[in-house]
């Protein structure tokens, strides 16, 4: 069952405006390089945010998922000993995961193909490349606030649906030609 966050959806945030909204949400940021960490927390304070909290790996990250109860994740890819992408398969498919519905935004300077498809299919719901800004960061926040994705179950997924383009003439929930009703749900 979907735990509830209804303080999370906010209709209306728009651009910068959608500041002042943020300061009701929690953010954890889950990041090994303690600059990093500061530059984040420097960044979601600029934006509004009050309560942020952090962890070093992503190990520690999860301890700190299940105590705090964040509104959403700022993670790092590279991290050791569990790295980010660990970290979000733990989230979303983890029996012990306190929240796999939680948004999680990949923070990287790793952008290669292969690593941005590796976070996707771990079930990140967005990707931030580094370098960042206060506007790259509010960006991503005002989309998981204003259009939350709805979350697909499948053989060997689970996440935040990874298709982004709406084509308004489907009818049906399957996309594919071999999308079978007993491989895929959508929550």
């Amino acid at each position: 069952m979907r735990p509830a966050t209804p303080h999370l959806r906010a209709p209306g945030l728009r651009g910068i405006n959608a500041m002042a909204s943020f300061e009701h949400l929690k953010a954890l940021v889950v990041d090994d390089n303690a600059h990093m960490r500061i530059l984040l927390r420097s960044l979601l304070q600029a934006l509004g945010l009050q309560q942020i909290y952090e962890a070093t790996d992503g190990a520690t990250g999860f301890a700190e998922l299940r105590e705090r109860h964040p509104d959403f994740v700022l993670t790092d890819l590279s991290m050791t000993p569990v790295d980010g992408i660990e970290f979000t398969r733990r989230v979303r498919q983890g029996q012990d995961s306190p929240n796999p519905y939680i948004p999680i935004v990949m923070v990287t300077g790793h952008t290669e193909r292969q690593r941005v498809e590796a976070a996707r299919d771990a079930g990140v719901t967005e990707f931030l490349a580094k370098p960042i800004t206060s506007q790259s960061i509010l960006l991503r926040i005002a989309e998981i606030v204003d259009r939350p994705r709805p979350f697909v179950r499948c053989d060997g997924y689970f996440g935040p649906d990874r298709r982004r383009r709406r084509d308004d003439s489907h009818t049906g929930p399957w996309r594919r030609s071999d999308d079978q009703a007993d491989s895929i749900a959508l929550i």
